[in-house]
């Protein structure tokens, strides 16, 4: 299958070896690219063993924050909520996908509905914050109010507004699917991956016995970081900085041990876990990346999602949302918050770090380690070929 310029001219085609996704180097543009020489360059696929990471202008270009929202977000799976935030109808969650606000509902016909944050009026939000037992979703600026459907109600004083019909008017909706417990959006279902490729593999890991739908007593910390989405997602898919980074957690994990296993669309690294009774205790450390930017951090009786959200092409915010098993006692909750508060600090300074050196004009792409970075490997070239398709 082949993919096409405006004028109708072959773009880049499919590989042979996995054709649902990958995009083969053999033909890569038509002479109406918009990519510079050295772009088209930059975006060929790279092996494993000579990979090289991304050059510095994908993390600092202010252009690429717009980039960023058109040919990955708005093309992806995004988590929004997990089932726990909205057990009964009228409850609601809002999220930010890359810049489009969003809100969650829980409808009267016990639905999950996730719906734009953004009024039809003028642009004013329906929600600001989450909430429980809505009977009706009113926006915050003229007071223009909606069904838990998203259909809008009543509108103040707009009887003198010809032809305006309230039943005209409705919030527009995203795709949704609910896994393992977790709400999944897309902005553009047409460009995103198959929903069940996406997880394809990650249930079985897990185990039937695992139920992470039951989780709950959610918890949520946030972190503002001065830097590019990408280098937080690049720092996240490998361990060969925790030795350096992380004493405390390398303290728990077998680093000789510790592996990555990749998939289409996420990847998982692992590690045996040895921990005292009063954190984790015993066995298995999994830390899931999916496409683009949802981690899933999985301990005995824990369950943290990371979600990077971009906030233009120097800042992101990361929220943390930790959700334990019903049986996970209190004293366990404390001490793991406070756990991953010191180690996400670690990883915010690094970060920063990393961003100076990307914008200070003296890196040049380097070398990635094929062991312990195929995550990062694998992350970029996901990057290579969404890039490719601009």
């Amino acid at each position: 299958m082949w993919l096409e310029c405006d004028d109708g001219s072959p773009l880049i085609a499919k590989s042979q070896h996995t054709p649902e996704r990958r995009l083969n180097a053999g033909v890569l543009r038509c002479s109406h690219s918009r990519h510079t020489p050295r772009m088209q360059e930059d975006l060929i696929p790279q092996p494993a063993a000579t990979a090289s990471a991304l050059p510095a202008r994908f993390y600092t270009t202010p252009e690429m924050a717009g980039i960023d929202r058109r040919v990955i977000f708005d093309r992806a799976w995004q988590l929004v909520a997990h089932v726990s935030q909205l057990p009964s109808a009228g409850d609601y969650v809002v999220a930010n996908l890359a810049g489009l606000p969003v809100i969650a509902v829980r409808g009267m016909d016990d639905e999950v509905r996730v719906m734009h944050n953004v009024c039809r009026h003028r642009a004013g939000p329906i929600a600001q914050c989450d909430g429980r037992g809505a009977k009706a979703l009113r926006c915050r600026y003229h007071g223009w109010t909606y069904t838990l459907e998203g259909q809008l109600r009543s509108a103040p004083e707009m009887q003198d507004a010809k032809d305006f019909h309230v039943g005209n008017i409705h919030l527009p909706q995203l795709r949704v699917r609910i896994w393992q417990g977790l709400i999944f959006a897309t902005v553009n279902e047409k460009w995103a991956p198959d929903f069940d490729a996406f997880v394809a593999g990650i249930d079985e890991r897990l185990g039937a016995d695992r139920g992470l739908q039951h989780y709950d007593s959610h918890h949520r910390a946030s972190y503002d970081i001065a830097c590019n989405w990408k280098v937080y997602v690049d720092n996240y898919l490998e361990g060969y900085h925790v030795p350096h980074v992380h004493p405390g957690l390398n303290r728990l994990l077998d680093y000789r041990s510790y592996r990555t296993e990749l998939s289409g669309w996420h990847s998982l690294q692992w590690s045996p876990l040895e921990s005292d009774e009063s954190l984790y205790g015993n066995g298995d450390a999994l830390y899931y990346w999916l496409w683009p930017n949802t981690m899933l951090n999985i301990l005995p009786g824990r369950m943290q999602t990371n979600t990077v959200i971009p906030l233009g092409v120097d800042h992101c915010r990361v929220l943390f949302d930790s959700y334990y098993a019903q049986a996970h006692d209190q004293d366990k909750r404390t001490a793991d918050l406070d756990f991953s508060d010191k180690v996400q600090h670690e990883d915010l300074g690094i970060c920063e770090d990393v961003k100076r050196g990307l914008a200070s004009g003296s890196y040049v792409a380097g070398r990635l380690n094929p062991l312990r970075e195929s995550g990062v490997h694998h992350f970029h070239e996901l990057l290579r070929e969404a890039y490719r398709q601009n």
